[in-house]
């Protein structure tokens, strides 16, 4: 079992994404930094004793696979997977959700039918079968497009369903004049400061007298990455913002509005910048680049530190089946330390959820500020106003 790479890649991306964006003092960066050396050297050598007994424990039982239990967590499934268990004859038992699979074959037609047609794998149902997390047609011949609804998107039809009824239920109440002429009630207060920190704190600072224009989708993107992120820490649901396609679709999106959005100064700025002849060539290729690295930069971030942080949940609780399998006295002894160390991630993810929505929330509108800048405006930001105190 080769679970010593995984741990350490899973620790590279936490460890670089948090250094990053200096999220965490030096006390807290030198304990992370502790626990990801004792990880290490507690996998190397699990993993070097499995090496010498392999052959043993294949012939008793098969041996608790981290990779698989990691991998079937951050990757998208045809089903919501809880836990499995044995019964006393030794069989295995699934608890899980089935969701819907919605298949087109230009050759076979439509089929619609449950996941758990597949029993896991186990059975073949109208011409397909499932190979780990993809649906393959059995006949290599057939061509077949899966338009399934698997849990990541299950999972944010939940998330935008209850952030509409949510926000509506909020916007009625200041309808009816609540909020307003009188003081916000229930969930209300906990909606109205965030609202007013997007607008006042992210967007009127970044976009200037334009700002009302790219709130709505400034304040859509903050919560629909928050109800995400904070969903995905629920056990036995999807990480959906550590998944790729989200944070390339959100942004494509971003990148979408700057690019229309950018007005003749932004793009003179890029195709003629103010700098020497002889290095205006360079400096054009330079600028063209950065059109593409802003959108990708908030792609990578919010994928890295979001992904990165489950991996590390699933190792620490991980290793106390390992021990287990080597010795269950191991197991038992190193649970309360895993547990511990489990705990303090996940009230880091936490924490992590709310930063990254902000983090991507306002480097969009700091992207979005650059492309409807006017040449005047920075003159403006430097202009002495009445409110500035003059020095004779």
């Amino acid at each position: 079992m080769d679970l010593f790479p995984a741990v350490f890649h899973a620790c590279m991306l936490i460890f670089a994404a948090n250094l990053e964006t200096g999220m965490f003092n030096r006390r807290i960066k030198s304990l992370l930094l502790a626990v990801y050396a004792i990880l290490s050297i507690l996998f190397f050598n699990v993993a070097t004793a499995q090496e010498h007994g392999s052959d043993a424990a294949h012939e008793e039982e098969k041996l608790f696979d981290a990779n698989e239990v990691i991998f079937a967590h951050v990757l998208d499934a045809h089903q919501f997977h809880f836990l499995t268990y044995k019964d006393k004859e030794g069989h295995e038992h699934h608890v899980s959700i089935p969701l819907p699979v919605i298949l087109y074959s230009p050759q076979k037609g439509v089929s619609v039918f449950m996941s758990s047609a597949f029993h896991h794998g186990e059975h073949e149902v109208e011409g397909y079968r499932l190979e780990g997390n993809k649906i393959v047609p059995v006949d290599p011949n057939v061509t077949v497009y899966d338009l399934s609804l698997t849990r990541n998107v299950v999972q944010m039809i939940l998330a935008l369903t209850l952030l509409v009824v949510i926000l509506i239920n909020v916007a009625k109440k200041y309808q009816k004049g609540i909020g307003t002429t009188k003081a916000p009630t229930g969930f209300q207060n906990a909606i109205e400061p965030v609202i007013t920190f997007v607008r006042d704190e992210v967007a009127k600072p970044n976009l200037g007298h334009d700002y009302h224009k790219f709130v709505p989708y400034l304040l859509t993107i903050f919560f629909f990455i928050l109800i995400n992120s904070i969903f995905g820490l629920v056990p036995g649901s999807a990480n959906v913002t550590g998944n790729i396609a989200f944070t390339a679709v959100l942004g494509v999106i971003s990148f979408i509005i700057i690019t229309v959005n950018g007005n003749s100064h932004y793009w003179g700025h890029i195709f003629n910048p103010p700098v020497p002849g002889g290095i205006k060539p360079i400096l054009v290729l330079v600028e063209v680049l950065s059109v593409f690295t802003k959108p990708f930069a908030l792609i990578i971030r919010l994928f890295a530190n979001m992904l990165a942080g489950h991996i590390i949940i699933i190792c620490l609780v991980s290793l106390i089946f390992i021990f287990g399998g080597l010795s269950a006295a191991i197991g038992w002894g190193f649970s309360p330390v895993s547990i511990a160390f489990s705990v303090f991630i996940y009230l880091i993810e936490i924490l992590v959820a709310f930063i990254q929505a902000f983090i991507f929330t306002n480097l969009t509108a700091v992207f979005i500020g650059q492309a409807i800048e006017d040449t005047h405006d920075h003159h403006d930001k430097h202009q002495i106003g009445p409110e500035d105190p003059v020095i004779i």
